[in-house]
């Protein structure tokens, strides 16, 4: 009887040696390539060249191994069917009952820095692996498919307790393996795609859309108890990115809105931390409902976190904060009569993590990946299809910004305007905020998010800051139709108005602002965010 036959082509090498050897003495026959050869031949292991049996010899430097029609016929060829079987025997080939392959290391060679070239990415393109995996998955019925050393022991096992016979791998256990593989193919073919879409068409954004992830992790529930939610990380050959990459300290899971508050927390400590001075280096948001409630930096941590709170104490219930600098034991201190959510910092202290892990439901993120944000495209599904847009930190030129008013903004102005634009940039349109200096800093007083009338966002921030926007600062997303946001803002207090400009009724707005003595800052860029 012929032994069950196994074929075996990895770039990857984990794991390998102790497979083959695991099925050669099952009895099973081992069938390998070029390196992998090597190898198993090197552990002692018998092995057949494909190319002994194909009868064809491996040509253009390997590029032509395994896509031969033994090779396939043999991966292919429907067992329950005595048609292909009597085609297999007149061809004279054999059947392959398992495949064990791994993919060219494409997606580690295009993330190198510096780039390489388009000839050495192109080499690193895989044909014979993903054919191989896909016949093996198309004909999981009948075949073993292996895309992962993850995957070798349990299969092991399983052959072992059934003395080698491929019905011990079970049909349910095959078809989740081929899931796997095609999963593996589809993620391997989104990065050549995305890749070279970027290196032979260099468009702002994609003329297609692919994306690949990660396992997706189940979550409690979406934004409502009765939503089914995970979160999937990104497929990223330089391993998790963003908030993949954050180690959590205690707690329960992260929820479906604990990340989208992260999110939105972590985007805009990140634009803090890249418009931080010496004088200023501790910056701290706080997040609810993906909103900031309350934004600061500070030559302290601590003054960062109270300036930040003060802005609107009310909503920081069960918020979520985010720390540009490793959290402090004095902030921890500060910190730990707040009800919150969560936190995310590049680090703790080991006495502020003990302090903090004192509530049971807090969760403590950790984040080393705390550098200053760049333009992404961000994607949204929408119903019927997806819109995206590359995004990134506001890209305002504050030594182009015009001065429009009689009253003059001098750099101190512009700096607190800078980080204004920071903090309105990451709060739903429309949306008005409320900014002032401190004794050692700057923070928000008031914000006035996600309104359909500016002049109504105007008014939420003012009540939120009261008596602390005398004097402030007021930032819009976009321009002010109307004088009567200009008025309203004078009625509370504020000295300094900072817009995009742009509205056939600017000069309205100007004379407004010149005839209550404040001083108006045309940026010439809009900050909406839907």
């Amino acid at each position: 009887m012929t032994p069950p036959r196994a074929l075996l082509s990895v770039f990857h090498k984990e794991g390998i040696v102790d497979l083959g050897r695991s099925l050669s003495e099952m009895g099973w026959q081992l069938l390998s390539t070029g390196g992998t050869a090597r190898a198993l031949r090197e552990a002692n292991l018998p092995v057949v060249d494909v190319s002994e049996a194909t009868g064809h010899p491996e040509c253009f430097d390997g590029r032509v191994k395994t896509l031969h029609p033994a090779v396939h016929a043999g991966i292919l060829v429907r067992r329950d069917r005595e048609d292909d079987m009597e085609m297999l025997s007149k061809l004279g080939y054999e059947t392959v009952d398992l495949v064990c392959v791994n993919l060219y290391p494409f997606e580690q060679v295009a993330a190198k820095t510096p780039p390489v070239s388009n000839a050495d990415l192109i080499e690193m393109i895989d044909i014979g692996g993903p054919t191989m995996i896909r016949s093996a998955a198309k004909n999981h019925k009948d075949c073993v498919v292996l895309t992962s050393s993850d995957q070798y022991q349990e299969v092991i096992r399983l052959l072992k307790d059934a003395n080698g016979k491929l019905s011990g791998v079970s049909q349910e256990h095959r078809k989740q393996l081929a899931l796997e593989a095609f999963q593996r193919t589809a993620a391997y073919d989104s990065a050549v795609s995305n890749e070279l879409e970027k290196r032979f068409n260099s468009p702002k954004v994609p003329s297609r859309i692919h994306i690949s992830t990660e396992l997706g992790t189940n979550l409690r529930y979406g934004e409502n108890p009765h939503q089914p939610a995970a979160f999937y990380p990104a497929s990223n050959a330089m391993g998790p990115q963003g908030l993949a990459a954050a180690i959590q300290h205690g707690g329960k899971e992260l929820s479906f809105n604990n990340y989208l508050d992260l999110d939105g927390a972590l985007r805009i400590a990140r634009g803090l931390l890249r418009d931080a001075d010496i004088s200023r280096p501790h910056g701290c948001v706080v997040i609810k409902h993906t909103n900031p409630c309350g934004a600061a930096i500070d030559t302290t941590q601590v003054g960062a976190w109270k300036n930040a709170l003060a802005s609107d104490p009310e909503s920081a219930f069960g918020c979520v904060i985010a720390f540009t600098h490793t959290v402090e034991k004095s902030t921890a201190e500060a910190i730990s009569g707040h009800f919150l959510e969560c936190i995310i910092a590049p680090g703790y202290e080991e006495d502020a993590l003990a302090i903090l892990s004192e509530k049971k439901n807090r969760r403590m993120l950790t984040l080393n990946q705390f550098t200053p944000r760049e333009d992404v495209l961000r994607i949204r599904q929408l119903d019927g299809g997806w819109v995206a847009q590359i995004q990134g930190p506001p890209s305002i030129d504050w030594s182009s910004t015009k001065c429009v008013t009689k009253e003059s903004a001098d750099d101190d102005l512009i700096a607190l305007a800078r980080f204004g634009s920071t903090v309105l940039s990451e709060v739903k349109s429309n949306s008005i905020i409320l900014v002032a200096k401190t004794a050692t800093g700057f923070a928000t007083v008031g914000i006035g998010p996600g309104q359909t009338s500016r002049v109504e966002a105007v008014r939420i921030a003012a009540r939120r800051a009261g008596d602390r926007a005398n004097g402030s600062m007021m930032v819009s997303d976009a321009f002010f139709p109307f004088r009567d946001g200009i008025d309203t803002a004078n009625e509370i207090g504020v000295k300094t108005v900072v817009q995009p400009g742009g509205s056939m009724r600017d000069q309205e707005s100007i004379d407004a602002a010149d005839e209550h003595g404040m001083a108006m800052i045309f940026t010439g860029q809009r900050l909406f965010l839907h």
